[in-house]
């Protein structure tokens, strides 16, 4: 009788499905999701979520292959094969779309942010809407944004307690104009670097030290090579859910829905493991051999001051109107509205 019933239901779930056109709707799929972590970090979870929940939603046949690691190139160079149509999906650090649409550089600016909570609503908001909303033009189709976390500074050298301690320190940065103006107004050498090349050039010498959020630290084993921890927090890193706009216009509008509610599903979840793991990764690194050491709230406001300028600089050729709603956002934001 049981098996009679689970029989019946199942047939049930099928006709209803048939019936509400989804079914036609969707295709036998292979979704090739590409990015720079390894399958231990944060963003491999949330892909991972993201493709058992597509699955659920189109009924097992669109599928999310996920190729971690730099299997597929750089993030530039897969944000190339996107904007081709060669590869369907993948997660970049926001800074690497400077390139593509500049002002996705007000999310590099120091210490604009100082919570996670702050970041979210930045990115969720009209801000965040209004810079994807730039991409398609691009070739390139944005879904949301997940958590990659604040970034600190390490070194080989040197505890961080004072903007001063980096005075001379060849630091790996990310090849973004922000990130190097920063780290030279505290006196670093700051040395734009692939990701790929950076556990190599630490190992060397080459760079003294980088900077990355505490699980991207962990996960890479930057403690084989680096002494010191700094929380320096001058940033908050965010990875922007792509897809390609050549391989999105081929989807019909009940397939482009499952991948767009399975990138916000997928972000809750991951946005709360990549915190849990922020945490624990701090308590990791000490007992890896890491020196982990805070900054006084002192400090880190001289740093902020040495840095206001930056912002001006930076965004002079930015569009206003994009400007002006930035600043309204962080404005309201910080009042806690």
């Amino acid at each position: 009788m049981k098996t009679n019933i689970g029989v019946l239901a199942l047939s049930a779930m099928a006709l209803l499905w048939a019936s509400d056109g989804r079914a036609q709707d969707i295709q036998e799929r292979t979704i090739r999701w590409g990015h720079l972590n390894n399958t231990d970090h944060p963003v491999s979870f949330g892909v991972k979520k993201f493709a058992e929940i597509v699955a659920a939603k189109s009924g097992g046949k669109i599928r999310v292959r996920e190729f971690p690691s730099n299997q597929l190139g750089s993030e530039v160079q897969q944000t190339a094969a996107l904007q081709g149509g060669v590869q369907e999906m993948q997660s970049p650090a926001s800074t690497t779309l400077v390139g593509i649409v500049k002002e996705f550089g007000v999310f590099d600016l120091p210490f604009i942010v100082s919570t996670p909570q702050q970041a979210d609503a930045l990115l969720d908001g009209p801000v965040g809407k209004a810079l994807l909303a730039r991409l398609p033009e691009k070739g390139l189709v944005g879904l949301t944004f997940w958590d990659l976390g604040f970034r600190n500074v390490t070194n080989s050298r040197r505890p961080i307690t004072k903007a001063e301690d980096l005075t001379g320190i060849k630091l790996r940065v990310m090849p973004n104009p922000v990130y190097i103006d920063t780290f030279k107004t505290f006196g670093a050498n700051p040395l734009p670097m692939s990701f790929s090349e950076l556990y190599t050039a630490l190992e060397t010498k080459t760079v003294d030290g980088q900077e990355n959020p505490f699980s991207v630290i962990l996960s890479n084993k930057f403690y084989e090579v680096q002494k010191y921890l700094s929380k320096t927090s001058h940033t908050y890193s965010t990875n922007i859910i792509l897809v390609s706009k050549k391989f999105w216009d081929k989807l019909s509008p009940t397939e482009q829905k499952i991948l767009q509610d399975a990138a916000i599903e997928a972000r809750d979840y991951q946005r709360k493991v990549s915190r849990e793991q922020a945490d624990k990764a701090i308590a990791d690194l000490g007992k890896h051999g890491m020196q982990v050491n805070d900054i006084a709230p002192a400090e880190l406001n001289r740093m902020r001051d040495a840095t206001k300028e930056i912002a001006t600089r930076v965004t002079a050729d930015y569009d206003p109107a994009l400007l002006k709603l930035f600043t309204e956002e962080l404005a309201r934001i910080h009042a806690g509205k």
